[in-house]
């Protein structure tokens, strides 16, 4: 279960952190190239593990 205090972003959140389209985003999920998970039809991303993505990727993100 999600702690209460880890905030989760939303695809456009992440696309703004990333500087790359939500649709971007959700092709990362979908390629379990960035943690995330489906909360209806939406994805949802911890901010930990966009942090982690970032520092993995650095200058570099990678091509969907």
């Amino acid at each position: 279960m999600l702690e209460r205090e880890e905030e989760l972003l939303n695809s456009r959140q992440v696309a703004i952190i990333l500087d790359v389209s939500p649709d971007t985003v959700n092709e990362f999920a979908r390629k379990n190239l960035l943690p995330g998970f489906k909360k209806g039809k939406q994805w949802r991303f911890k901010k930990k593990d966009v942090s982690i993505f970032t520092k993995r990727q650095p200058g570099t993100i990678p091509v969907a």
